[in-house]
């Protein structure tokens, strides 16, 4: 199986996979018990949360574990929220994932909260000139992902920020990070709010973690025992914490070599199949955008058709957010860039993990120009 739907879900590392097992049958104790096994076990939590911490450049107390990105973002934005008064303005982008445009829609009907969807240009960065003009001193929330998961357009916190200081100081500024963790290099980030999910960088699925800026206004999520520091209540998953940073350590270590990998792998993709008459690039230059993502349509070609010819040569692609995958109709992130008619129809996304390699991509991408040269002459017909 060659397998370029990372953006989807990754194959748990080896290494992860073996911690989870370990805290599963060895040190399987609750973390918030009195003995001293349970102390161990909290130890390892909190070593864990600091070399997240350590990772964004923030304090340990920042870091606040949940069930993954969809959580993460959903208590980004109503955790904000609920801790603000009186009539609010809200902001996105047309292009979000599901996990953060679907909550804003949440908010149509409330009388208190006035949504903005700001548009993107023709590769899907936030324009800036669109969010100058909605922010207000009203504003309570601007919400732009780092890097899309559909285009791999890397967003520019710094500039949005910016912005924000300018012209509404008073606002949370959250970023969905899930695509941009690991994938870009590490540095300190201009937000009040990051969502990261484990099972984007070879962790379990079901965890992840929200950075949250300390001092900001902040409510929280789940409400119980008083875990995360009152702030997200629930019983520790310490395997799957464990595991996610045992993964994420060694994806670190790597950074580098990993990063220059997936960046071939997806330039080599693009040069082979730009070879076929009638392949679009959509989104970013290959060199600008994330390393991992790659977005083509090849016209005259239904994507569906196109990637279940593929599934039959045991390979895996996508047609878009995995989130979204069952949805029929228009592709939502597509239409704002502009990709209307036949081009969206046909467009399928690569995404790529540090273990493919170049011999895989010369074999999907032969695949794919025989495909498509079948499929286009089955379709004149």
């Amino acid at each position: 199986m060659i397998y370029f739907d990372n953006s989807a879900t990754t194959q748990v590392l080896t290494e992860a996979a073996e911690t989870a097992v370990a805290a599963m049958t060895r040190d399987f104790y609750n973390p918030a018990g009195a003995y001293s096994a349970s102390v161990a076990v909290e130890r390892q939590i909190n070593s864990a949360r600091k070399d997240f911490a350590d990772s964004l450049l923030c304090a340990p107390g920042e870091i606040v574990f949940t069930s993954g990105g969809t959580e993460s973002n959903n208590m980004a934005i109503f955790g904000t929220l609920k801790a603000r008064r009186g009539k609010k303005r809200i902001l996105t982008t047309a292009v979000e994932h599901p996990s953060v445009y679907e909550v804003f829609q949440a908010f149509k009907n409330d009388p208190e909260t006035e949504i903005k969807i700001l548009p993107v240009d023709n590769i899907g960065h936030v324009r800036l000139d669109a969010l100058d003009d909605a922010l207000s001193a009203d504003t309570a929330l601007v919400s732009v992902m780092h890097v899309n998961n559909e285009l791999g357009t890397i967003t520019d916190l710094e500039a949005v920020a910016a912005l924000l200081r300018q012209r509404a100081p008073g606002a949370a500024f959250h970023s969905d990070g899930v695509q941009a963790y690991l994938k870009l290099p590490l540095q300190k980030l201009p937000v009040d709010l990051y969502s990261v999910s484990g099972h984007k960088f070879h962790a379990p699925k079901g965890v992840g973690f929200l950075k949250v800026r300390s001092g900001l206004k902040f409510f929280g999520g789940q409400i119980g025992g008083g875990q995360e520091n009152n702030l997200r209540s629930g019983t520790t998953n310490v395997p799957a914490i464990l595991a996610m940073q045992t993964a994420a350590n060694i994806y670190r270590k790597n950074l580098e070599f990993w990063h220059r990998n997936m960046l071939l792998c997806k330039k080599r993709l693009f040069l082979n199949l730009n070879e076929l008459e009638g392949v679009f690039l959509n989104g970013p230059d290959v060199d600008n955008g994330a390393p991992h993502i790659l977005n083509l349509s090849f016209d005259g070609v239904r994507a569906e058709v196109l990637l279940h010819a593929l599934e039959q040569k045991d390979v895996c692609v996508a047609t878009g957010s995995a989130c979204s995958s069952h949805k029929r109709g228009k592709n939502r992130v597509l239409s704002a860039i502009g990709v209307l008619g036949t081009r969206q129809e046909g467009a399928l996304r690569f995404s790529f993990c540090p273990f493919n390699t170049l011999k895989e991509v010369d074999f999907v991408s032969q695949a794919i120009i025989e495909l498509v040269t079948q499929l286009r002459k089955y379709r004149r017909r």
